[in-house]
């Protein structure tokens, strides 16, 4: 792999968030990024998703850090966007050296499990599970013959624990936690590393434009200061920061992590040691 000076990295779920967040260190790491996000809501899911202009200002954000930029609208649900987006990365820089699996959904939820329909199930599933499923299978096609390759797949720390009424969230994290330790295993042959990150409630920041903790308290129907409730559980008295994810990539993408395979990393300050 390069060193981290010169890496190529797709990010998914960049228009916004957690995902913004990653594409911008990653660009400060002087990367070249490849940046995919849905850009249009749907009706599956009950919120506004990360717009086409939110992802072209993640594009700036990562312009003005010196990094060279391309945006792609895609969904991962779709296969031929999957490999649309890879086969840009390939075409427009040469290679893929890292993978940043961000795109994600919280609801619908909100329900016990006897409530929860099939059609809620099957899509909490489809973007949290299969759709980092599709991209790293594609991307692992081009690092297999690199010999070379960062995965890092956003968890949860409902992949470790579980919540009452988010049975499909917690299933479809718990999932991503199990695929990231099977592609481990199947893939250190090759030279390439998969890990995850689990983050614990992170600070809707409005630079990023936020708001995955806000759509958990909008599905629980929490009223008042959310951020204050949330705040209750964290022994670190403080909700984590989508930066101190993004420093957490951008280790697990660099070589200064290259013996970490197969890892859960936790940043949930302290929530998860209770």
């Amino acid at each position: 792999m390069p060193n981290n000076e010169n890496l190529v990295a797709l990010v998914t779920g960049a228009a916004r968030g957690v995902g913004r967040a990653c594409a911008v260190r990653l660009a400060e790491a002087n990367s070249s990024l490849v940046l995919m996000d849905i850009g249009r809501d749907t009706p599956e899911v009950p919120y506004p998703l990360g717009s086409e202009s939110q992802l072209e200002q993640t594009r700036r954000l990562c312009l003005k850090a010196g990094a060279d930029t391309e945006a792609f609208l895609g969904d991962v649900r779709e296969r031929d966007d999957v490999d649309a987006v890879v086969k840009l990365a390939v075409a427009r820089f040469g290679r893929l050296d890292v993978v940043v699996n961000c795109a994600g959904i919280v609801a619908p939820s909100g329900e016990s499990i006897d409530r929860v329909s099939e059609a809620d199930w099957a899509t909490m599933l489809d973007i949290n599970l299969t759709g980092p499923f599709r991209i790293m299978s594609a991307a692992a096609r081009i690092m297999k013959e690199q010999g070379s390759g960062s995965i890092v797949n956003i968890a949860s720390t409902a992949g470790l624990v579980g919540y009452r009424n988010f049975a499909g969230y917690v299933a479809s994290k718990h999932g991503l936690v199990g695929l990231t330790k099977a592609a481990a295993l199947d893939l250190a042959p090759h030279g390439i590393r998969v890990n995850a990150i689990c983050p614990g409630s992170i600070h809707d920041a409005p630079e990023l434009e936020g708001r995955m903790l806000r759509e958990v308290a909008n599905a629980l129907d929490l009223e008042g200061d959310h951020e204050q409730l949330f705040l209750r559980d964290q022994p670190s008295n403080a909700l984590v920061a989508a930066e101190d994810i993004a420093e957490t990539v951008a280790w697990l993408a660099s070589g200064r992590s290259r013996s970490v395979v197969g890892a859960v990393v936790t940043v949930d300050g302290g929530f998860t040691s209770r």
